[in-house]
């Protein structure tokens, strides 16, 4: 292949990569960056009008649920390109890319402090477990990763406990008093009592939604899964040429989109008005709601990809990939400025700015944040904390500005 077919294949996974952190700062922004349940009533404000409605139900049809999982598969496609780069020089990349995700676990704990929706702890933690995939068959990497988006991990849990909480007992029943104590921290507390509870409780809500009932690890684990079988497919060597599958699996995604709302709409009009999470017909809709997900993820992935092939629209998605070859950088940052926008310790607007104006703030962050990119990676090679993990990872000091 020439070196404008590498780097045309770099640049559609970087630009992709770009619009999936897009649309995670949306969700984390009309989140208010809680990371947690939100107790009864505490949002009213932010959802005054028919904006503030269109803006919620966009993101919870079109992007919640469905952007952190391109992320989550390109996390793993990355992984395949690492590890295949090192086989293809005879180098054993194992133990090297165990250290790399050691050290995205330390800089994850530290940007839990702020966040306690933090998903880098959860990458690096599952990072490990990947690693033995690589010498694992397509089939059993396909067979697991659908096991896994079957909600199987769910219904084990739910059997075994009865909707009892893995690690937090009543944290998702309303008015929870861990929930309240946690937001009334975030409203009111200072910075070091954010990072209290986010290194205490926080971490212990954020597995108890990862590898409880909420079951966001093995939805994880299992787009990680899908992203190393695309790397060895060969998919992003001449995306070109798999534009007919492309097309197939757009419309193949809607349909089950819409098929999984359909279900999760029935499932969750059967619990009741007490909303009753701890049922079995509660699991039967958030696994339909995650399947449906899956089907939106399929669509806007090749949606993507389909609009990319086309020549007249490369230029403008291209302008996402410096964005996604900082997404490090950019995820933390899109962090900071978040809290602090919304947490006590900063500006103290959580729960009270409408949707419909932080959905605009938030678009104005991914540009700010694309365009300051850009300018970086003229002068630099990597983003700063791109930099640094790549420094330590090989324990050498790589060449940060460019050379004119």
């Amino acid at each position: 292949m020439s070196q404008a077919g590498i780097s045309s294949r770099l640049t559609v996974v970087d630009s992709l990569r770009g619009f999936s952190l897009a649309g995670i700062v949306i969700v984390h922004m009309l989140e208010n960056y809680v990371g947690g349940p939100v107790p009864e009533g505490a949002m009213a404000q932010v959802n005054q009008g028919f904006a503030d409605q269109a803006a919620e139900i966009f993101s919870l049809l079109f992007i919640r649920g469905k952007f952190f999982a391109l992320f989550s598969f390109l996390f793993g496609l990355s992984f395949f390109i690492q590890m295949d780069s090192a086989s293809k020089r005879s180098v054993n990349f194992s133990g090297r890319f165990a250290w790399r995700v050691f050290l995205l676990l330390i800089i994850g704990v530290c940007h839990h402090f702020f966040y306690g929706g933090d998903i880098l702890t959860i990458y690096a933690l599952l990072g490990f477990l990947l690693i033995p995939f690589i010498r694992v068959k397509d089939a059993w990497v396909l067979g697991l990763a659908a096991l896994l988006l079957s909600g199987l991990p769910r219904f084990i849990l739910f059997a075994l406990g009865q909707g009892s909480g893995l690690l937090i007992e009543g944290l998702m029943v309303p008015n929870s008093a861990l929930a309240n104590s946690y937001f009334n921290t975030l409203q009111h507390g200072s910075l070091m009592d954010v990072f209290r509870q986010n290194g205490g409780f926080g971490h212990l809500m954020k597995m108890e939604f990862q590898l409880g009932t909420g079951s966001r690890a093995y939805l994880t684990f299992a787009f990680f899964l899908l992203g190393l079988y695309m790397g060895r497919l060969g998919y992003f060597r001449d995306f070109m040429a798999y534009r007919r599958q492309t097309r197939r699996g757009l419309w193949l995604g809607l349909v089950v989109f819409i098929l999984g709302l359909v279900v999760a709409g029935l499932a969750f009009s059967q619990l009741g008005e007490e909303g009753d999470f701890n049922s079995l017909q509660a699991m039967v809709g958030l696994t339909a709601w995650d399947i449906s997900n899956l089907g939106m993820t399929a669509f806007l992935f090749s949606g993507f990809i389909l609009l990319y092939s086309r020549k007249r629209n490369t230029t403008i998605l291209d302008a996402l990939a410096p964005y996604g070859r900082m997404a490090l950088t950019n995820y933390v940052m899109q962090s900071i400025i978040g809290t602090f926008f919304f947490y006590g310790w900063g500006l103290g607007f959580i729960g009270t700015v409408r949707n419909s104006y932080v959905f605009l703030l938030a678009l104005l962050i991914i540009m700010l944040q694309a365009l300051a990119s850009a300018w970086w990676l003229k002068r630099c090679h990597y983003g700063p904390l791109e930099w640094a993990w790549r420094c330590l990872t090989h324990w050498k000091r790589m060449p940060l500005l460019r050379s004119y």
